[in-house]
């Protein structure tokens, strides 16, 4: 499936210029159904991206605007009286899709935000009292945007613990991909090209590479034990209130089994780890409160422990 692979990674890097590392990691995450949360400043194509990941993985789409006045049945749906059946029928929610894209997700209250935690966790909605089962695939893309805090509900811990990563774009690279980018939208003749795009799979190819993922891609106890000391040791930092817990490691752990696939190895090594250690964990890190103000301090722990931390060596499948 390599070849397919590379085909989705550069069929996107043509709607989404000069960010291949952004769309390999956000691939990753999609591959063991992740959700991620994208930190980045408005105008970066984040909605640009998960358009165009839908289209070209063929699967669903929908997006939602975060508001104050949003409700969680705005969300998952509600169930409405019928008079002509005498029955209440269930209307579902934008929810029931393939990828959703939670747009400025700390701009609605907590309950409302909550709306989503059983969607993320185990890929299911109640709606009043009755359980429905997602689709497969199902992931959450939300954004939020760093600087504006007037008017926004910070996400708690524990759903920032239900995303995979937290990625940030950031502006283009250089002058050349910025150019790009304006001759790109000459070209299209449209702000938003993805009508235009045509799958490259099917919903179904894409289960079966999830499928490989999880069980054609295999890991040393070595690793493991790698992915343990990396996670004791960030908790250990004397400037951490709380660290990442299990599901750090677990997160980790999935990622790189992803990342091998990607790079067309059905093991995993150390440097599959090391690719996503600070997206994977940056955001499960409490700081005690005279560190908390500092922007990078969790990303820069991080840093700190890869460097300290032995790799394992002469592993042998």
């Amino acid at each position: 499936m390599r070849g397919e692979v590379k085909k989705i990674i550069e069929a996107i890097g043509d709607i989404f210029i000069g960010h291949e590392d952004v769309i390999r990691k956000v691939l990753a995450v999609a591959l063991v159904n992740g959700n991620i949360l994208f930190e980045d400043y408005p105008g970066l194509g984040k909605t640009l991206l998960a358009k165009a990941f839908a289209k070209i993985l063929g699967l669903k789409f929908k997006r939602i605007q975060f508001t104050p006045d949003l409700l969680p049945a705005d969300i998952i749906g509600t169930k409405v009286w019928k008079p002509e059946k005498g029955a209440f029928e269930v209307v579902k929610g934008p929810i029931f899709t393939n990828i959703l894209l939670a747009d400025e997700i700390n701009r609605a209250p907590p309950k409302t935000q909550s709306a989503l935690l059983e969607a993320m966790e185990e890929r299911q909605v109640t709606i009043e009292g009755e359980t429905f089962k997602l689709e497969r695939p199902f992931f959450i893309i939300a954004t939020q945007n760093p600087l504006e805090l007037e008017g926004t509900y910070p996400l708690p811990e524990a759903q920032l613990d239900r995303f995979l990563v937290r990625l940030n774009i950031g502006y283009p690279r250089n002058e050349e991909d910025e150019l790009e980018i304006l001759k790109a939208r000459l070209r299209w003749g449209k702000d938003d090209p993805t009508s235009d795009i045509s799958p490259i799979i099917s919903r179904e190819d894409f289960i079966r590479m999830q499928e490989e993922v999880e069980r054609g891609v295999i890991i040393h106890d070595d690793i493991l034990r790698y992915i343990v000391r990396l996670v004791r040791r960030i908790r250990e930092d004397e400037r951490i209130e709380a660290g990442p817990s299990p599901r750090g490691g677990l997160a980790l752990m999935k990622l790189a089994k992803a990342n091998a696939f990607i790079e067309g190895r059905s093991y995993v090594i150390p440097d599959d780890v090391k690719y996503f250690a600070v997206e994977a964990l940056a955001h499960r890190i409490v700081l005690k409160p005279e560190y908390s103000l500092e922007r990078g301090i969790a990303e820069e722990i991080i840093r700190e422990v890869l460097e300290e931390v032995p790799v394992p060596k002469d592993i042998r499948y």
